[in-house]
Parts: C-alpha cells; sequence; structure tokens
C-alpha cells in the first residue's frame, strides 16, 4: 500500500506521527484522518477547509516542508466536488520509481474509522484550491515548488470529465492537441509545444503505472487501450522530465496512473451513433494482500460512411486487467499485474475539400481501412524500505502486440521487455534518486525482424533552503538497433545524454518563479530508416534540443494561475519529406530550428457555485535551416502547428448535487501535415468544438448527459491538398450511470 510523499515505512505508527508533529497529539491527528484519506485518493483540487481559526493544527502546519504541504491540510469534500466518499484505507497510484510500501495494521484501522466517526466536521466550510503534488517524481514537491511547468488532473477533473477515451480528455482538458492518426481514433497522434501534428507524439513520453508506452515504430501511443474510469491521475511535465523520461522527452512527459482501491464501481453510457459502454471495477483489501480487478466493454458504430456499401467507421474495444499486491511486512511490497486490450478499428479514407464541405460523414473516393490490435501486458514490481529515508524500487514488464492491418493482410508481433531500478533517498531538504533502465523492442513483421534497445543510468537530485529550490540531473543512455531480413543484416547504436537544472524561488506561501533548462533527445525509431516500399532509407541522426522555461506560479484559495515562456534550439529535427509522387519521399533531419511559445492556465472560483477555467497556448515553430530536393525551407514554420489554441470552461454548481459545465476549444488554422514549403493553395482550418456537460450526483449514484461539438462544426487534419482527414465533425450525445459502493 502507498504511502503520501515524505513518510517513512512506519507511516500511521504512533512515533511517526510525533516526529512529523510532536506538538500535536495522536488523539488530534486522528480527528482528522477523515482528510487524509481524502487527499490520499486526491480526487479534487477544488476542496472544503476548515478555517484556522477553527482549527489550530492549520496555524501549525502552516509552516511545515513543501513537499507534504498538499498533503496536510484538514478537510472534507462536497458531495459535487467529490463523487464518492474515500476508502478508510489509503492508497496511492502503483507508479515507479514513487512507490510506498506501509501496511495500516486493522487494530488502528478500526481506531481511524472510529475517530472519523467522531469527527462532526461542524466547522464552517468554504471552497478552496490548494497545490496539488507531483506524484510522478521521487523528488517530493508540489506545483509551488516546481522547477519546471507542469499540469496535474486528478480523478475527480476525469470523471467530471465524463469523456469515451484518454484521447478526449487530453484534448478537450489539458494543453495537448490529440487527432486520430489518418482517421484512426484508437492511434491518436498528440502534440505539445509545436513539434507538430505529424510527429509530435514522438517528442513526448508517455509513461502508465511506471512503464513507458512509446513504441520502437511510427505508430502513436496507444492510449486507446486505457479506460478513463481506471484513471486516478495525469501528470503532464512540458519542457521537461528526460532525467526520468529518457529518449523522446523533448516536448515532456505524460505519466497517467491508474486507480486502487477495494470499492465497487459500475459504469453504464450509451449516446447517438450505436455508440454503448460498460465498465465495472472490484477490489478486495485485507492486512497482508490487496486485489483489484478491473473490465470494459466499447461499442460504436460511428457517424461516418466508409464505403460504397454503407459500412460505418466502427470502432470495438474490450479490456482487462487483474493486479495482486503482497504486503508480508511493512518494509516490503510485492505486487503483480496482467492487463488485456482487444481493439478494433474501421476508418475511412481522405476526402477532398468538395467532399468535406459537402459532408465529411459521407466515404469519399479512397478506400477505408481496417485495423485490429491485441495487446497482453505482464508487470512485476518489488518496493522495499532500507530505512525511513531510503527506499528500492523495482519494476519489470512485458509486452506481448499483435497489429494486424486486415485491409491489406499484413501482421506485425511486437515485444516489448523493460526493467527499471532506482534507488530513492530522502532526508527532507534532500532528495535524490539514482537509476538505471532497460528496455528491449522487437517488431517480427512486413518481411523482417527489427529491434530498438535502450540502456539508460541517471540521476536526479533536488536541494531546498528556505525559500530556494535546486534541481539538477544527467542521464546517459545507449540505443542499439538491429535489421534482419532475407538478405540484410544491419546494425547502428547510439550514446545519448540527458540533462535537466532547475531553480525555484518562493516569494511567498502562495506565489513561486522558476526557471529551468533541459537537453534532451529522441533517438529515431525503427520506420525512419527506411522508405516507402520498404527499402533501407539509411540510418538517420538523433534528434537534440536544448530549451529554457521561465514560470511564475500563483495559488490562492480562490485562484490557480500558471504562466511559463518557453525557447527550444533544435539540431537534426526528424521529419518525413514527403513527395506525392513518392520518388523523392524520405525520412531525414532538419538542420536547425527553433520553437518559442506562452502556456497559461487560470483556475478562478468567481463564486462557490461558478466556476472559470482558462486554458491558452500561443506556440511558433521555426525551420532555420534545412534544404531537400531542391526545397529551401529556411524561416518556414513547421507544418501542423497552430499559433493559437485555447480552451475555456464555465462550471456551474446550483446545489450540492448538480453539476453544469460549458467547454469551449478554438486552435487557430495552420499549415497543412505536409507543407514544409508553406506554399499549398489549402491550410489546416481552424478547429472548434462546443462542449455541454451536467450530472446529478447523490449518495452512491450519478446521473449524466454530454453533448460533443454542440453547433455541429466540420472539424479535419490537412495533410495536403485534397487529403482530409475528418474528425468531431458532427453533434454527439451520451448519457449515463455510475455507482459506487
Amino acid at each position: 500500500m502507498s504511502r503520501p510523499k515524505g513518510f517513512g515505512k512506519n507511516y500511521f505508527t504512533l512515533s511517526a506521527i510525533q516526529a512529523y508533529s510532536a506538538q500535536v497529539t495522536l488523539t488530534r491527528r486522528l480527528t482528522t484522518v477523515a482528510a487524509h484519506h481524502h487527499r490520499c485518493a486526491d480526487d479534487e483540487d477544488i476542496e472544503v477547509s476548515v478555517s484556522a481559526e477553527d482549527d489550530p493544527l492549520l496555524l501549525l502546519e502552516r509552516d511545515t516542508p513543501e513537499h507534504i504541504a498538499e498533503d496536510s491540510v484538514p478537510h472534507s469534500t462536497p458531495s459535487n466536488a467529490s463523487l464518492y466518499p474515500a476508502p478508510f484505507t489509503c492508497q496511492l497510484p502503483n507508479i515507479l520509481p514513487n512507490k510506498g510500501i506501509s501496511m495500516i495494521r486493522k487494530p488502528l484501522l478500526l481506531s481511524l474509522a472510529a475517530a472519523v466517526s467522531a469527527a462532526s466536521f461542524a466547522h464552517a466550510a468554504t471552497y478552496k484550491l490548494h497545490p496539488l503534488e507531483v506524484r510522478s517524481s521521487p523528488l517530493h514537491y508540489d506545483e509551488l515548488g516546481a522547477t519546471e511547468s507542469v499540469e496535474i488532473y486528478t480523478q475527480d477533473d476525469i470523471q467530471k470529465a465524463h469523456v469515451q477515451s484518454v484521447y478526449e480528455f487530453l484534448n478537450q482538458q489539458t494543453s495537448l492537441t490529440a487527432v486520430p492518426s489518418y482517421g484512426n481514433p484508437f492511434t491518436q497522434k498528440l502534440d505539445m509545444h509545436g513539434y507538430g501534428i505529424g510527429t509530435g507524439y514522438e517528442n513526448i513520453v508517455i509513461i502508465l503505472n511506471g512503464r513507458r508506452l512509446n513504441n520502437l515504430d511510427m505508430v502513436p501511443q496507444l492510449l486507446g487501450a486505457i479506460a478513463p474510469s481506471t484513471i486516478s491521475r495525469i501528470e503532464i511535465i512540458k519542457s521537461g522530465g528526460v532525467v526520468l523520461g529518457g529518449d523522446g522527452a523533448n516536448a515532456g512527459v505524460i505519466n497517467i496512473m491508474t486507480k486502487t482501491g477495494d470499492a465497487i464501481e459500475l459504469g453504464l453510457y450509451a449516446g447517438n451513433n450505436r455508440t454503448y459502454d460498460g465498465s465495472l471495477s472490484l477490489g478486495y483489501t485485507s492486512e497482508f494482500y490487496s486485489v483489484s480487478a478491473h473490465a470494459e466493454h466499447y461499442y460504436r458504430e460511428g457517424a461516418r460512411t466508409v464505403d460504397a456499401e454503407g459500412n460505418s467507421n466502427e470502432q470495438r474495444l474490450k479490456n482487462g486487467g487483474i493486479s495482486l499486491t503482497l504486503t508480508p511486512t511493512d518494509a516490503l511490497e510485492l505486487a503483480l499485474g496482467y492487463q488485456a486490450s482487444r481493439l478494433k478499428s474501421t476508418y475511412g479514407g481522405a476526402l477532398t475539400l468538395n467532399e468535406f464541405s459537402e459532408d465529411p460523414n459521407q466515404a469519399g473516393s479512397n478506400s477505408s481501412s481496417k485495423q485490429e490490435y491485441d495487446s497482453d501486458v505482464y508487470s512485476l514490481s518489488l518496493a522495499y524500505d532500507v530505512s525511513d529515508h531510503l527506499l528500492v524500487n523495482v519494476y519489470g514488464s512485458r509486452e506481448e502486440k499483435t497489429s494486424r492491418y486486415v485491409t491489406y493482410g499484413s501482421v506485425a508481433e511486437y515485444t516489448y521487455d523493460s526493467l527499471n531500478t532506482t534507488l530513492d533517498y530522502d532526508a527532507g531538504a534532500l532528495s535524490t534518486t539514482i537509476g538505471m533502465e532497460l528496455f528491449n523492442g522487437e517488431r517480427d513483421g512486413y518481411g523482417n525482424t527489427t529491434s530498438k534497445d535502450n540502456l539508460a543510468a541517471f540521476i536526479l537530485t533536488r536541494y531546498r533552503h528556505n525559500m530556494h529550490t535546486f534541481k539538477a540531473g544527467y542521464r546517459y543512455e545507449r540505443v542499439s538497433y538491429r535489421y534482419r531480413d532475407a538478405g540484410n543484416s544491419l546494425d547502428d547504436d547510439e550514446t545519448l545524454y540527458g540533462l535537466e537544472l532547475g531553480y525555484n524561488y518562493r516569494l511567498s506561501p502562495e506565489r513561486s518563479l522558476f526557471v529551468s533548462l533541459a537537453r534532451s533527445y529522441q533517438a529515431p525509431d525503427i520506420d525512419r530508416f527506411f522508405n516507402f516500399g520498404g527499402t533501407f532509407n539509411a540510418f538517420i541522426d538523433p534528434m537534440t534540443t536544448l530549451g529554457v522555461t521561465l514560470g511564475y506560479n500563483a495559488i490562492t484559495p480562490d485562484n490557480k494561475f500558471k504562466m511559463a515562456l518557453y525557447y527550444v534550439d533544435l539540431d537534426n529535427e526528424i521529419y518525413y519529406h514527403a513527395d506525392p509522387t513518392f520518388v523523392n519521399a524520405k525520412n531525414t533531419n532538419i538542420d536547425a530550428s527553433h520553437k518559442y511559445g506562452l502556456d497559461l492556465y487560470n483556475k478562478f472560483l468567481v463564486t462557490e457555485t461558478f466556476h472559470v477555467t482558462l486554458n491558452y497556448n500561443y506556440v511558433k515553430a521555426i525551420i532555420d535551416k534545412e534544404i531537400e530536393s531542391g526545397d529551401n525551407y529556411k524561416n518556414s514554420e513547421l507544418p501542423g502547428v497552430p499559433n493559437h489554441t485555447a480552451k475555456v470552461m464555465l462550471s456551474y454548481l446550483p446545489n450540492e448535487n448538480v453539476t453544469l459545465s460549458l467547454l469551449h476549444t478554438h486552435r487557430s488554422s495552420a499549415y497543412a501535415a505536409d507543407d514544409f514549403n508553406n506554399n499549398f493553395a489549402q491550410k489546416q482550418q481552424t478547429y472548434r468544438s462546443t462542449d455541454i456537460t451536467a450530472s446529478y450526483q447523490k449518495n452512491h449514484y450519478e446521473l449524466f448527459a454530454k453533448i460533443n461539438n454542440l453547433f455541429d462544426q466540420k472539424n479535419g487534419l490537412w495533410i495536403h491538398d485534397d487529403a482530409i482527414y475528418p474528425f468531431n465533425a458532427s453533434t454527439s450525445f451520451i448519457v449515463g450511470l455510475k455507482a459506487k459502493y
């Protein structure tokens, strides 16, 4: 069972509580255990807090170390701020290298439950915002203490969004852009900080419970296999994270953590286009072990016709998993896990501009595609508390995946083996993690066997002194390639390094400034070595970046404001030089380029019942030097990068049971994905979508309804002239029910 950051292995014992605050008695601490179990669930950024005048413990904890400040404020939760009461057992998501291992024993658990019953929570309550803790890093800190730009979304944020996929949440709620990959909604392309919708996803490392989801080829991360109902937290580290994230963390790192616990959760929804989804989660926790399982079945017939026979862009998903955690002693935790996913996706081809304008849901003149994915993941982890300050984590996984392009009769078998070992040291002001990471990936298909192996060592440390926080880290990584077919045997390897430096100055308890510098890299994926048709392209150079970010954070009880300015220099940015005739088409490098931009986030509690959230991003991505096939791209903008993206959400909570929200997303026009010369006749059109969500929650149940693209806007992805893939091009809706016991 996981523990909050900064606690030793004897968490929840009398000695640990006394060490944490000698001035607070055990009885007084137990009266706030309800606040503690809620903060471990961390269901909401908005909380109801007891005032300092009514609770002297708050006065004491104003000066507690920043890395536990988020978890130290006693609070309860309004029914419309957290759907259900959290269980008394406190479990943080199982994510390496940030796992804790202490177990609550039964007698103490009963005492805690009794203490909760005794606490009447009769104090006057008001809505509050507070800094959230960054839990994906072992260097215990919160948003105000961060030395880099971060976004954190809690379980409650995800539940309230009522999304059908992780991609939908990222596209609507975060600073990222998500677009179906050539029409396939299960493998969408992501972009952040102007790396382009074409290859931006290759510059973002995505980690699920300690396991990298990035593929060794050009297939995007398979986030479509993750059920939103299973997620407890999403953390986005922007223009940083290379020391722990490694190869590909140029734009940043996304950490996704799934839920644990002993509750029973059921979710059902249905919508137009014959959409339906059912999910079930079960859990049981005892003194020495816990077990949990989940399953989901999703089907959508789709709004678009994809062929002359009238077939639609049908989507099917079945996934499930089971995990077992053993805690034979207070110092040791062992965990086993299995996850299976089965996906089937039929999607249409590109439309011409006339076809798209006439009806984006028509089949068009291009053929459709059908693809299937089978994925099985096995995981094993160990966490051992050597002492109160030293923790050893070991995490290993194996993924066996099959990709079938039914349309073309091609099959590829993937095997991914990973091992991550860390030694985490935390002595309050000083935190350090040292580790090694191994990834071996192999693809067998398309007439060859190709592999990409990564071996890395890293160290990351953080030191706090009064109002100053310093962070420094280094990563060494060796990447090896092997290619084998009937007549060829090719090998190559690269040695790369990443660097992070950061500084945070606390202006006040509610405000901070930070500056960070990051050197990151991307080793080419295996598809980059081949031309269209499968002939060998030649090994191309790795990409390297050097970026600096300057930011300001201010978090008050009624306002959370974040601002970050960034600038990145790039060498050998990897891209695909498109040629309609395919004669000169190839994978290659942009000699030199740069990017700069501004990120703004503001969440304002206008009143206790009316809240406004703004997420705005400005970016400019410029090619400084590149000549290819006689085309000079100097001073061209990187295609597929909109300069402006704005997402505004209005939330209204008329009473404790009802929540209403209105969200509008706007992305400015950009050059089409293949338009590196910025001279195509057609540009990527502006993206617009207005979405409405309504929910009613009482006791164990919630009813909800959601409308996406209320005004029926025609949205699409422009690859080049008359090559448009529609997505979110018409209004859709769902209605559903959630229950938890």
